[in-house]
C-alpha cells in the first residue's frame, strides 16, 4: 500500500536549540526531508551569539511517522530537542467551543430585563402563544448534534465521551459556515428507545436535530421515529450529507466524461448508513443500474443475511467486489481501506470515475490509478476533489431553519446536491475540480436557498 501523504492531522511543533552557526538549521531541514516530513512554518523565538531557539511545524503521515521525524532530529549532533507538541491535541485542549452572551450585563436594569423579574413576562408570553419561542429564544437558530458514540468516524464504537471532540468540531462548522448555534449532545445510552425519548424531551430548546455517528441499522429507525414525533427537522448527516455531496460530485464528474446518470453502471462498496443513503438518493436522481456491495460481496437476492434496508437494492447476480467492478462506469466507496486494487480499476469501463471515500485511508490510493481513471475523488483534504459533508449540512440546516421546515424531504436533498454542483461552471470544471471548495462562501447561500425553495414546493415550510 502506498504511503499516506503528510497532512496537518499529524502535525507537530518541535522546539529546538540550534548552534548559531551557518548550516546548522539546514542539517535539521535535511533530516526532516530524508524521513519524508513536510516542513511548514519556522519561528525564531530567541537568539544569542551561541544558540538560536526555534519552533518548527512539521506535517507527518501517521503517529509512527511523526516519531521517526523526532528521532531523526534527535540523532543530529549539537541539536537539542527542547519540547515536542502534537498540534492537533494542543488545538483540542480545553475544548474547541464555548457559549457567549449576546448582551452585556453592566447594571441592575440590564439584569432585571435579561433575568428576573423581567424574564417572567417573556415566559408568560410564550406560554400563551408557544410559537413565540422562535422569536423570543435561541430556538430558531439552534441545532442539537446528537450521538451515542456507536460509530465514531471510521473508528467504531468508542462511546459518548470519545465522540465529544467530533461533535465539538461539528458545532464549530455549523457556526463558522452557517452562523448556526449548535451544541453537542453525547448520550450515555445506545438503546434506541432511550435515545428517541431523550431527544424528544430536549427538543423544545432546538430548531433542528443533527444525528451523528450512530451505527447502522439503528440509525435508520432512530431518524424515522424522531421525524414522526418531532415537528422540527431531523437530519442524519452520515447518511444524507454524504449522499448529497456524492451526488453533486458525480453529477459534475459525469459531465466531464459525457455520460448520463441514467445510463452508467454504478458500484457502491459499503452498505451501512452512508452507502444505503447514497444508493437511495442516486436512484431518486435517476440512476438505474446500481450494484451495492458489502463485506461479503454483491448484495444479491440469493443471500439470506440481508437487512430490510439492503434487500431494497438486492440484484439477481452474485459475486465479489472485483466481479462487480468489471465494466462499471462509477465506483463509490464508503467502506474500508485498500479493498480496491489497480487491476480492479483497470477492469472498469472506459473513462471510469472512482470516488474512494474511506477516511483517512481510501479504498485505493489515488497515486496508484491516476493514469487509469478519468476522475478521482476521496474523502481527504490533501487530494483534489474532497467529498466533504461540510458542503451540505450547514446550508441544509440554514435553509430548513430559515423557513421553519417541519421535516427535510428527499426533494430538499436533491435540490441541495444540484445547488452544490451548479456552482462549478463549465470553465472551472476539470478532472481535479468537480466540486466547490469547502471554503467557497457561495455554497451555504446556494444550498440554503435551494432547500427553502424545495421545502415550500413540498409544503413543509412553516413560514
Amino acid at each position: 500500500m502506498a504511503d499516506l501523504t503528510p497532512n496537518p492531522s499529524f502535525s507537530l511543533t518541535i522546539r529546538l536549540e540550534v548552534p548559531n552557526r551557518a548550516g546548522m538549521l539546514a542539517s535539521v531541514t535535511q533530516a526532516i526531508a530524508e524521513v519524508g516530513g513536510n516542513l511548514g512554518q519556522i519561528i525564531l523565538l530567541e537568539q544569542t551569539r551561541q544558540i538560536s531557539t526555534r519552533d518548527l511545524s512539521i506535517d507527518a503521515a501517521s503517529t509512527e511517522h511523526a516519531e521517526r521525524i523526532v528521532q531523526a532530529i534527535k540523532a543530529l549532533p549539537e541539536i537539542k530537542v527542547v519540547e515536542v507538541y502534537d498540534r492537533t491535541f494542543n488545538l483540542h485542549r480545553g475544548g474547541k467551543i464555548s457559549t457567549q452572551s449576546k448582551l452585556a450585563l453592566t447594571n441592575q436594569a440590564d439584569l432585571a430585563m435579561a433575568y428576573t423579574p423581567g424574564v417572567g413576562r417573556v415566559c408568560n408570553a410564550i406560554a400563551q402563544d408557544p410559537e413565540q419561542v422562535y422569536s423570543l429564544t435561541i430556538k430558531s437558530n439552534t441545532v442539537a448534534i446528537v450521538t451515542d458514540g456507536s460509530a465514531v468516524l471510521g473508528l467504531g464504537n468508542l462511546g459518548p465521551e470519545a465522540a465529544l471532540p467530533v461533535m465539538e468540531g461539528k458545532a464549530m462548522l455549523f457556526k463558522e459556515f452557517a452562523g448556526i448555534d449548535a451544541f453537542p449532545i453525547c448520550l450515555a445510552t445506545q438503546d434506541t428507545d432511550s435515545i428517541i425519548e431523550t431527544v424528544k424531551n430536549i427538543a423544545p430548546v432546538f430548531g433542528g436535530v443533527n444525528l451523528e455517528d450512530i451505527s447502522a441499522p439503528r440509525c435508520f429507525e432512530i431518524e424515522a421515529r424522531l421525524q414522526r414525533v418531532l415537528n422540527i427537522p431531523v437530519f442524519h448527516d452520515d447518511q444524507h450529507g454524504t449522499a448529497i455531496v456524492s451526488l453533486a460530485a458525480l453529477t459534475n464528474a459525469l459531465k466531464l466524461v459525457s455520460k448520463s446518470l441514467e445510463d452508467v453502471r454504478i458500484v457502491i462498496n459499503g452498505a451501512g448508513a452512508a452507502g444505503l443513503a447514497i444508493a437511495r438518493l442516486l436512484r431518486k436522481a435517476g440512476a438505474r443500474a446500481i450494484c451495492l456491495c458489502d463485506s461479503k460481496g454483491i448484495v444479491s437476492k440469493k443471500r439470506s443475511d440481508l437487512t430490510d434496508e439492503k434487500r431494497v437494492f438486492a440484484v439477481e447476480t452474485s459475486g465479489s467486489l472485483a466481479e462487480a467492478l468489471k465494466e462499471a462506469d462509477v465506483f463509490l466507496g464508503v467502506s474500508v481501506p485498500g479493498v480496491v486494487s489497480p487491476q480492479m480499476v483497470r477492469s472498469m469501463a472506459k473513462d471510469p470515475i472512482v470516488m474512494a471515500m474511506a477516511n483517512p485511508i481510501p479504498e485505493i490510493h489515488p497515486e496508484l490509478v491516476m493514469d487509469d481513471v478519468a476522475v478521482m475523488a476521496t474523502g481527504r483534504s490533501d487530494y483534489p476533489n474532497q467529498i466533504n459533508n461540510v458542503l451540505a449540512f450547514p446550508g441544509v440546516f440554514r435553509g430548513a431553519l430559515d423557513c421553519r421546515a417541519a421535516v427535510i424531504t428527499t426533494n430538499m436533498y436533491l435540490e441541495a446536491a444540484n445547488a452544490i454542483a451548479s456552482l462549478m461552471n463549465a470553465t472551472d470544471l476539470d478532472r481535479e475540480h468537480i466540486i466547490p471548495s469547502v471554503f467557497d462562501r457561495r455554497v451555504v447561500t446556494a444550498v440554503a436557498a435551494a432547500v427553502q425553495q424545495a421545502a415550500r414546493q413540498d409544503g413543509v415550510a412553516q413560514r
